[in-house]
């Protein structure tokens, strides 16, 4: 959603803190080879799908199931969603180090389901990105910047893929400082 909304024209630019990591930028003999941090990047990527992903081809494979089981039980929900809260956040396995109890479960309450598209292949605004240690697998800078018009890439010290729940002081001073003017 945030990537179609990027490549509008009516929009000055785009903050993300999320890059899917089924994004690839163009790739084949006309660009340069893969660099030793793009590796480590599919490395660590295959890591995660070994130990974190069977969530995600459940999903793509039978999501009817997974979505009868989980909406017809806020307990089983509340519990999937706990684990990717422990599993995905920058709190060592315990949670209430960066989320009062009540939050997970408002969170867990009010949770859609979004979509994902694959974005536009040129982006012309300027786009700013905050990655969080402890995200799930990040597509590294050099790949992005052939899509994207990367204006800022900041690396937080702390925080994981809930960042806006984890660390919203962070979040928000890091997109501030994104779409902030140059003093004169």
């Amino acid at each position: 959603m945030s990537t179609n909304l990027g490549a509008s024209h009516s929009v000055e630019g785009l903050h993300l803190n999320c890059i899917p990591g089924s994004f690839r930028p163009p790739l084949g003999a006309e660009y340069r080879a893969i660099s030793s941090e793009e590796q480590q990047y599919l490395d660590r990527a295959t890591q995660f799908a070994s130990l974190e992903g069977a969530y995600s081809l459940l999903q793509a494979t039978k999501p009817q199931t997974l979505s009868f089981a989980l909406s017809d039980s806020a307990i089983g929900l509340l519990s999937w969603m706990t684990k990717k809260f422990a599993s995905w956040s920058y709190c060592d396995g315990d949670l209430e180090t960066v989320f009062r109890p009540m939050r997970c479960q408002r969170t867990c309450r009010s949770t859609g389901l979004a979509t994902l598209s694959t974005p536009p292949s040129e982006y012309t605004r300027k786009m700013s990105f905050a990655h969080f240690p402890k995200e799930l697998p990040t597509t590294p800078c050099s790949w992005v910047e052939r899509v994207f018009n990367v204006r800022r890439w900041t690396e937080m010290a702390k925080g994981g893929h809930f960042a806006a729940l984890e660390q919203p002081v962070l979040l928000a001073r890091d997109i501030q400082d994104s779409f902030r003017k140059p003093a004169s």
